[in-house]
């Protein structure tokens, strides 16, 4: 199938007598061609970023799911950034946001944010790159990142396929994060985790979601993903079974104030119902003031971007609000 997801909007040419239906981030047309709106992605090299503090390499697991992962760069040298659990440092698993249809792991907004959570973190990082809707209609996607985290896991006895890992990463302290559809997606892996577990004594600890999109009866997810299970699919409409299951110990939830996509409401829900789901974890919630969706990620240095950042790693580690 042609990439129509990487065509730019000059590259189309039909008029409204050719579209079939019209979706808010894509026309379908009575050809069968999908148009997405969003800009083509811009994708960079591990080599592309800089900075000293972060070792960065890009690793495929099969051939349509790939991750980019990240080390601080004083490990490599067994220096002072070390924990209490010697060269182990606890894992950051990442999903980008996008629609479904746009964004990349290696794109530069999302590599400088990870890579700022890496070093100040001080985890090893792995960003999921997984396949984009219309190449690949859903689930596709939810498959690719549970698949991510089945990979990252086989490192559980020092045996892996990555040496970073092998070597570096404590499997008991595993973190999965994303935002907007990356943060639906992290509760589908939570609520997966929670039913299914994972391998030997791999631990996720926390789950951390930056504005997640829910969405009750989304006509754009529902046209996505043919297989639904209807307006209350769990994946939009997360069940009280699912949240009651969570697989891990802690949720942070952050939400915009000003979301455009009125998401603000529906992660205070979600927050609520998790509380009153049966799970035995604890939520903790942080509200962006004033700030649309996902602004984070186009301003690297607003102060509550910066913010954000801090609240990331001081969940990491304990250390409150």
């Amino acid at each position: 199938m042609p990439s129509y997801a990487n065509l730019n909007t000059s590259d189309w040419n039909y008029t409204d007598s050719d579209i079939a239906q019209k979706f808010l981030f894509f026309n379908v047309l009575k050809d069968g061609r999908i148009h997405v709106f969003m800009p083509p992605v811009v994708k960079i090299p591990p080599s592309s970023y800089t900075s000293p503090d972060v070792l960065i390499k890009d690793v495929d697991i099969s051939l349509d799911l790939s991750v980019r992962i990240f080390l601080p760069s004083c490990m490599s040298t067994n220096s002072a950034c070390t924990t209490s659990a010697g060269n182990k440092l606890p894992v950051f698993l990442y999903i980008h946001g996008g629609a479904y249809c746009t964004g990349s792991a290696f794109s530069e907004e999302y590599t400088h944010f990870v890579a700022d959570i890496t070093v100040k973190a001080n985890v090893i990082s792995v960003s999921i790159e997984y396949s984009l809707f219309p190449e690949r209609k859903l689930p596709a996607c939810y498959e690719q990142v549970w698949a991510a985290l089945q990979w990252v896991t086989s490192h559980n006895n020092g045996s892996g396929p990555d040496p970073w890992i092998n070597h570096h990463a404590d499997l008991h302290r595993i973190f999965i994060s994303g935002n907007s559809v990356g943060g639906n997606m992290s509760h589908f892996l939570l609520s997966k985790v929670g039913s299914l577990g994972l391998p030997g004594d791999a631990n996720v600890e926390g789950m951390i979601l930056i504005h997640p999109y829910f969405a009750e009866g989304d006509e754009n997810w529902m046209y996505m993903c043919p297989t639904n299970k209807g307006p209350q699919d769990p994946r939009m409409k997360p069940a009280v079974e699912d949240l009651a299951r969570i697989g891990c110990d802690k949720v942070l939830v952050i939400l915009a104030e000003n979301d455009r996509f009125g998401l603000y409401n529906i992660g205070e829900k979600y927050v609520e119902e998790l509380k009153t789901s049966g799970w035995e974890g604890t939520v903790e919630m942080m509200v962006n003031k004033g700030k649309d969706h996902c602004f984070m990620f186009s301003d690297h240095l607003d102060p509550q971007a910066v913010a954000v950042r801090k609240r990331i790693v001081s969940f990491i580690y304990n250390q409150g609000s």
